[in-house]
């Protein structure tokens, strides 16, 4: 493998590929390099979803240098460095681990993104960007290349067979179009109505947008926060490690929500 990376070579390879400068100023999350390391090269990446204390010790038990995530620890504010957050901060520290966090650059990236994986694996055609979400729009929609009920479509984007966290089947029986934004946006499924969608899927779902969907008359899958954005993290690796020839591995920590 190759041992030449530094934190800064990478934090490089990663800014081109998701075009992360493209979000500074609609993206509240420290996207990019957000805790270095000492300088010292960097033989394996690990992958994950969310920047946890678990995560981190199994990225460092694994001989990894850098820990690449979508959900990290900084996210627009300053934050007290206390409790569990000061136990993360010192584990990279202690480690000598850098961490790598990505957000709605990964969620909107028309190849390797969660919406763009989560798309393929619906078999949508020629999708088109769907969600305005702070000024971009981070999802994506389209028709599928077979109908589909909600309850097999859920089957399509389930990460290692787990179950979606709901089935609303408010419309359709079988869906020829679907709209999804990965995560914790129940909110965009307003839009979903708006341009007359048959299926919409995300991450999370909401008490308050229960009514819209059932009066909407749309079906609505709430997949699973953190399973609907394994993809796009999983998908990176990928890229990491046919790009760079480095070693890589992804730690599952799933939430179940």
């Amino acid at each position: 493998m190759n041992n030449g990376f530094t934190s800064k070579k990478l934090d490089i390879f990663f800014k081109n590929l998701l075009d992360i400068d493209k979000f500074t100023a609609s993206d509240i999350s420290l996207n990019g390099l957000q805790v270095d390391n000492n300088g010292c090269e960097i033989t394996k990446i690990a992958f994950a979803v969310d920047a946890s204390l678990e995560t981190f010790k199994r990225a460092a038990a694994s001989g990894a240098g850098m820990i690449f995530v979508h959900h990290g620890l900084f996210w627009g504010q300053s934050a007290r460095v206390e409790g569990g957050y000061r136990e993360r901060i010192k584990c990279l520290l202690d480690h000598n681990l850098s961490l790598y966090g990505v957000h709605l650059p990964l969620d909107a990236h028309p190849v390797v993104g969660n919406n763009a994986i989560l798309a393929k694996l619906l078999g949508i055609e020629n999708p088109e960007p769907f969600g305005l979400y702070h000024g971009h729009k981070i999802g994506f929609k389209g028709s599928l290349s077979k109908p589909l009920a909600a309850e097999e479509a859920a089957g399509k984007i389930g990460y290692m067979g787990r179950p979606p966290l709901g089935v609303y089947n408010f419309g359709k029986k079988l869906n020829q179009t679907v709209a999804v934004v990965s995560g914790g946006a129940a909110e965009e499924i307003t839009q979903a109505i708006e341009e007359g969608v048959d299926l919409y899927i995300s991450g999370e779902t909401s008490h308050s947008y229960y009514h819209h969907a059932l009066e909407g008359k749309i079906n609505f899958i709430a997949g699973g926060h953190y399973s609907t954005e394994v993809w796009g993290v999983r998908r990176v690796m990928e890229e990491a490690a046919n790009q760079l020839n480095i070693d890589t591995e992804f730690i599952d920590v799933p939430t179940g929500l």
